[in-house]
């Protein structure tokens, strides 16, 4: 009689473990992945510099010419400028190129 009331028991404990289990694959599934994704579109956003092209999510590709905390000022054609959000940037196609003084400042801290 002992017997069967444990083994009812153990049948109250599974459901548990199975929700239990449903979350922890629906979080490495679903809500790390995209946490991890915010991080680097907010470094990337953060990282931004004059000179560099950039995508926004519209489509829109332009060059960096002015940035505050929370605008980035884009030349979109020779002349034309037009401001947008910084979260409104998608990706970076490619970043400006050190000036060459900086360059050979930066070798020399590096020899000393």
């Amino acid at each position: 009689m002992l017997l069967a009331q444990d083994g009812g028991g153990a049948g109250g404990f599974t459901p548990i473990l199975m929700i239990i289990l449903l979350f922890g694959v629906m979080y490495f599934m679903m809500i790390r992945p995209q946490q991890k994704r915010r991080r680097e579109a907010a470094n990337m956003q953060s990282s931004l510099g004059h000179g560099d092209e950039v995508v926004t999510i519209g489509g829109l590709y332009g060059t960096v010419t002015g940035m505050d905390d929370e605008t980035v000022l884009l030349e979109v054609a020779p002349g034309v400028e037009t401001r947008y959000a910084r979260p409104a940037i998608a990706r970076v196609v490619t970043k400006a190129e050190e000036p060459a003084e900086a360059a050979v400042d930066d070798a020399d801290a590096v020899k000393e």
